[in-house]
């Protein structure tokens, strides 16, 4: 039996060796001593075992112990943290003492093994109680309710966006009754697209007007649905060019107008990516000739030149005060002079211009002939929100291009980007503007709807305040009076890191909530890096101490600087909902690192010249950028989980109400494990009066139903692609309340892709 022995304890010293090795690069680096110690304690313990010393076990069981206690420290326990530390040691030691049991006496063989087989089952079922996603059941709704009809004529459900249905139907009681009803499939195949470069995603909230659902596809098709069979009853396809640097192909809604005009009274409005807004007739889907030239108005006007990909609109335009309203997005990163990100609205009967906010320019004067728009002005590419009583529209706008440099700002660009801004609905002009970001260097555009919602006087006063909630990349929720853009809480302006590139600048402060919870996640440390094995947890801590990580907002460096949360937000385009009886928010947050890294432009120039992907030119800067997640060699995020959140937050009372881990590894871990690590998730939720919160836009591929007030789990179905939109609450001729998702999935987030609508409902005649 010596050769088990032997061969155990040769394994595990050469596991021990590598250990050390690499820990001691890692040691050397600045990093923690701890995995070099633990490497040479375990060669040891294995080459002990191999020559069939006693102490190896006792050896190995002190340095289990100490990696223990280390990973403890660095931990505070945190379960899936501790895994990675503690999974491979652990099975290490199983190794040792099965290698030592297999050439010891017959009694002493019985008892190491049966040691083995029952830690082993200990760990399982320590694993096994771990709160692994699935439904709870329903039981008796909480809080109260709002009776009434589910609309939906705007894409956030209301001017307010605050994805809140008057839906009571559906109720925890009741939910978990909930059944397919119909599935509809747009036929625009998400794998086939006309440049390799351009990522599709079918990201489409639909509208409902009467008994139809209003949509639009990835390429802008579109297709009016039977809300009660999913019938398609008309498509129009407006033949959009993509050809170019389209990197996110997306349509993510349309707008409903009506009216007493004698043509097209009801009348959708849609946007495209190649910069057209169209009419069409809500019940044929006829273009309205009569606005602007044969139903079509160009967005191109007083643009200058836009190469292809270079501006477009993904967001649903918005429809307030007799006009429709749209902004659009422009390319990042790729130049200073790119199109000017410039908001416009039309006369929504017929298409001619009523004003256009130009956030570069000082003045609000008509352009002449000739003219353009500011070049690479702060554009508004998410959706808008609007207060026909007070005559406001509120946009969320992104920062003066390009993203990592701003060395070249006016000082029109620095005042509205990265801001919530309200336009007099009439006039276009800025009544006030509030920046979430000063001087904006990591792409933490406000890429999130306003929402809208009335909440107590903070200084105790009778009436209700107007207020305005702002959700940003950073993870802040800033609360603001709606009214005039003041903070309702307070915002203090705290010091951050200086040292920007030569050229550039840093804001001295940047501005931070007080009073109202936070979404935003600690600054990362070398311990909060994160790995499968205590390799890959090496190898990112190393890539975070290479590079500059001195806390948020440190600015992008020659070395690489870590930008956390990284450009695609704690939240992003899907905003927050608020169920506004409850006083709840709901919101979904995603939590990943990048590391942001400059590169003189002859350097850069050099580099690209040899293949290295370089993807962010800032044509017109002395630089140009890399900007790459911060992802382990098995391509999981380098920072510890969670990677994703769902949060409610109790706006009257000013705490969290519940949080949770959201979303599951069962599309990524093997064999399909579902370990509720919580993932990144693009696209929003939806809550209703009858106590309940829709969403579909986890990576596990799951629409999912929690109680409102508690964040109970209670329903789940399967998606064929994970539903990175927004969730609808619709109303079928029967009185039935309908659950409709796009599913999509999301070339980005590296998720299967798909081209489907759904629509869940109680059984006909169910109470």
């Amino acid at each position: 039996m010596s050769a088990w022995a032997r061969a155990g304890g040769a394994v595990v010293a050469l596991y021990g060796a590598a250990l050390a090795v690499a820990g001691g690069a890692l040691w050397q680096a600045g990093g923690t001593p701890g995995y070099f110690v633990a490497g040479v304690g375990t060669a040891l313990a294995g080459l002990l075992l191999a020559l069939r010393h006693r102490a190896a076990l006792p050896l190995y069981a002190l340095v289990l112990l100490a990696t223990s206690a280390w990973a403890w420290a660095e931990t505070g326990g945190a379960v899936w943290r501790l895994l990675p530390r503690l999974g491979l040691p652990v099975v290490v030691g199983w190794w040792l003492v099965a290698a030592w049991g297999l050439q010891a006496a017959p009694r002493r063989r019985r008892a190491a093994l049966g040691a083995c087989a029952a830690s082993a089952l200990a760990a399982a079922g320590w694993l096994a109680g771990l709160p692994f996603d699935a439904p709870s059941g329903g039981h008796g709704a909480t809080g109260p309710a709002l009776a009434g009809v589910a609309t939906w004529r705007h894409y956030g459900q209301d001017l307010a966006g605050t994805r809140y249905s008057a839906a009571a139907q559906l109720t925890p009681a009741n939910v978990g009754r909930l059944q397919p009803l119909w599935q509809f499939a747009t036929g625009e195949d998400p794998a086939r697209s006309p440049d390799p470069r351009n990522l599709p995603a079918f990201e489409a909230t639909p509208l409902q007007v009467g008994h139809t659902l209003f949509l639009c596809t990835p390429r802008n098709q579109v297709i009016a649905l039977d809300v009660a069979t999913g019938r398609e009853r008309w498509r129009h396809d407006p033949q959009t060019q993509l050809k170019g640097n389209f990197y996110l192909v997306t349509c993510r809604g349309v707008a409903y107008h009506e009216s007493a005009a004698a043509e097209c009274p009801r009348r959708i409005l849609a946007a495209t990516l190649d910069a057209r807004l169209l009419a069409l007739d809500a019940d044929t889907g006829r273009p309205c000739r009569g606005f602007g030239r044969d139903g079509t108005v160009s967005l191109r006007e007083h643009q200058g030149e836009i190469l292809p990909g270079f501006y477009g609109v993904t967001s649903a335009p918005t429809v307030a005060g007799g006009a429709v309203i749209v902004g659009g997005l422009v390319l990042d990163n790729f130049a200073v002079d790119v199109p000017s990100g410039v908001v416009r609205a039309f006369d929504a009967v017929t298409g001619q211009p009523r004003w256009a906010w130009d956030s570069g320019r000082v003045d609000a004067q008509a352009l002449r002939e000739g003219e353009v728009y500011t070049r690479g002005a702060p554009n508004a590419w998410a959706p808008f929100s609007a207060d026909e009583s007070l005559g406001l529209v509120y946009l969320p706008t992104g920062n003066p291009s390009p993203d990592y440099f701003g060395g070249l700002r006016s000082a029109a660009m620095e005042r509205h980007g990265s801001a919530v801004v309200a336009l007099d609905l009439q006039t276009g002009r800025p009544r006030w503007t509030f920046q979430t970001v000063h001087h904006d260097l990591w792409d933490y555009d406000t890429a999130s709807q306003p929402t809208l919602v009335d909440l107590p006087d903070p200084q105790g006063g009778a009436a209700r305040v107007p207020a305005l909630v702002q959700p940003t990349k950073r993870g802040e929720l800033f609360v603001l009076d709606r009214r005039d853009g003041r903070p309702l809480y307070g915002v203090e302006e705290r010091p951050v890191p200086g040292g920007a590139v030569a050229g550039d600048h840093t804001a001295p402060t940047q501005p931070y909530p007080v009073g109202v919870p936070s979404l935003a996640p600690p600054p990362l440390t070398e311990a909060a890096m994160w790995g499968l094995t205590p390799f890959d947890e090496m190898w990112c801590r190393r890539r975070f101490l290479a590079a500059r990580h001195d806390g948020p907002f440190a600015p992008p460096s020659l070395q690489g600087t870590v930008v956390f949360p990284n450009n695609m937000g704690a939240s992003s385009w899907g905003s927050v909902a608020i169920d506004p009886v409850r006083g709840l928010l709901v919101a979904n947050t995603s939590y990943t690192a990048s590391i942001v890294r400059l590169f003189p432009r002859a350097e850069g120039e050099r580099r690209r010249a040899a293949g290295l992907p370089l993807y962010n030119p800032m044509a017109g800067t002395p630089y140009i950028a890399d900007a790459l997640q911060m992802l382990s060699p098995l391509g999981l995020p380098c920072n510890a989980p969670p990677w994703g959140l769902l949060t409610a937050i109790d706006l009257v009372q000013r705490k969290v109400a519940w949080q949770q881990p959201f979303g599951t590894t069962a599309q990524r871990a093997p064999l399909g494990i579902a370990a509720p690590m919580g993932l990144p998730s693009s696209g929003g939720a939806v809550v209703t009066a009858g106590g309940l919160t829709f969403i579909g836009s986890a990576d596990d591929g799951w629409l999912r139903a929690f109680e409102t007030a508690s964040g109970r789990l209670l329903w789940r179905a399967r998606l064929p692609a994970v539903a990175n939109a927004t969730p609808m609450v619709a109303t079928l001729p029967d009185g039935r309340q309908a659950i409709v998702v796009s599913a999509g999935g999301h070339t980005y987030l590296g998720t299967r892709r798909g081209d489907q609508v759904l629509a869940f409902a109680l059984p006909a005649g169910a109470p």
